[in-house]
């Protein structure tokens, strides 16, 4: 099996929205920052874990992402395929046309058959809120305040200056010879 950039991006996304929605949605910009992840990736991802029901989004100021439901019924299994991250060990993806061209399946395809099923129960085994305990445990520091609210403050008006001066050049030349 091969876990690529996608299912790892998305399950570490989730766990740092887990340890802080406690104080509102949060926003994929402050993960961004966090995480050290492309923006328009994690919009990429949670679009993804929206339409699967993985999360839910509200939009508008103060908005972001919040789980959709209860930490400990997420697993982590269902993150990665929520994202389209196929959990396959297996040269044909399961097809068992393992010989380009050939039908049937190659000497070794039930070994990374029961490969599969085993990475698939224990990704399944484990649930989002049992990554956020282990991460609480090790001292993950938690921001009393959420990243990129941002309070709206007046801003000061500035009045244009005026000049007594001509505009353009043959007003400039109209002036001299005026004199």
């Amino acid at each position: 099996m091969r876990l690529t950039t996608k299912g790892r991006f998305a399950v570490t996304a989730m766990i740092d929205l887990a340890l802080r929605q406690q104080a509102g949605p949060v926003t994929l910009a402050a993960i961004s920052q966090r995480q050290q992840i492309s923006l328009s990736y994690l919009e990429q991802l949670f679009g993804k874990l929206r339409r699967n029901g993985v999360v839910e989004s509200t939009r508008g100021p103060g908005g972001g992402y919040t789980l959709a439901r209860a930490a400990g019924t997420i697993s982590i299994a269902e993150i990665i395929t929520s994202v389209d991250e196929p959990m396959d060990a297996t040269s044909c993806g399961g097809k068992e046309n393992c010989h380009a061209g050939e039908a049937g399946r190659c000497m070794t395809h039930d070994l990374w058959s029961r490969l599969n099923a085993r990475m698939s129960d224990f990704l399944s085994s484990i649930s989002l809120q049992d990554m956020v305990d282990e991460q609480v445990s090790k001292g993950v520091q938690i921001e009393a305040k959420p990243m990129f609210k941002k309070a709206i403050a007046p801003m000061q008006v500035v009045k244009p200056v005026r000049v007594n001066a001509p505009n353009s050049v043959f007003a400039l030349g109209g002036a001299a010879f005026a004199k």
